[in-house]
């Protein structure tokens, strides 16, 4: 509403993209999402893999998520283990223990390195720590942006992240560092890429104008 819709495609990591654009004088843009979502309990493996693009692209790191000195160093404390999934699952306890969950306490384009060094953040910057260490020990990874449902609360404060790691003889497999587990049946996936700017639900660009506001409010709940 407000807007045009210009161009609809599946891009290389599967996420369903649609163009909008909106006129000049325009105040508000409502963009609604409709559908039905299908769960099962995987323990967090989603399979083999799918699309266009290599595996090893997977491997390729970005400015967010480029593995620097604390990466390295935390990899150091890592403990020896022959299993892929619970060498991962030790690298995001990790992760988790040296960057305490905290809103508000980190920026919304820290990297992997700024969020080691500041020793707190949310799930999206777990999500772009536990992908640069994954990448530095030679595992494709990729960021996940989602919704989970809490059992608590109904309303949240943002939406969900988490990360997914290619796993011989398992495809691909999720780990959420912020609540230490596997996703199950309450998480939904929504776009996946090499870190939050390939994965976020909407993305812009304007040119000129006095400023912008963006609200968000959220409810995840069984129906």
């Amino acid at each position: 509403t407000g807007g045009r819709k210009e161009l609809s495609y599946e891009d290389h990591n599967n996420n369903v993209v649609e163009l909008i654009s909106f006129d000049r004088d325009s105040t508000e843009l409502i963009v609604e999402s409709q559908g039905e979502v299908s769960l099962e309990e995987t323990h967090g493996i989603v399979g083999r893999h799918r699309g266009p693009v290599p595996l090893w692209l997977f491997q390729r790191t970005t400015p967010r998520t480029k593995a620097g000195a604390g990466c390295r160093k935390l990899i150091r404390d890592l403990p020896d283990a022959s299993n892929g999934v619970e060498h991962l699952h030790a690298l995001s306890r990790l992760v988790r223990d040296q960057v305490t969950y905290k809103v508000g306490a980190s920026e919304a384009d820290w990297t992997a390195e700024e969020a080691l060094a500041s020793g707190q953040g949310v799930c999206q910057d777990h999500a772009h720590v536990f992908v640069a260490c994954a990448r530095e020990l030679g595992y494709p990874a990729r960021y996940v942006s989602g919704y989970l449902m809490l059992n608590d609360r109904v309303e949240q404060e943002a939406a969900h992240a988490w990360a997914e790691v290619h796993v011989n003889d398992l495809g691909w497999v999720g780990f959420d560092v912020s609540n230490g587990i596997s996703p199950d049946n309450r998480y939904v996936r929504v776009a996946t890429g090499l870190d939050y700017s390939e994965a976020a639900p909407v993305t812009g660009t304007r040119v000129g104008g006095d400023g912008e506001d963006l609200t968000v409010e959220l409810e995840v709940a069984q129906q």
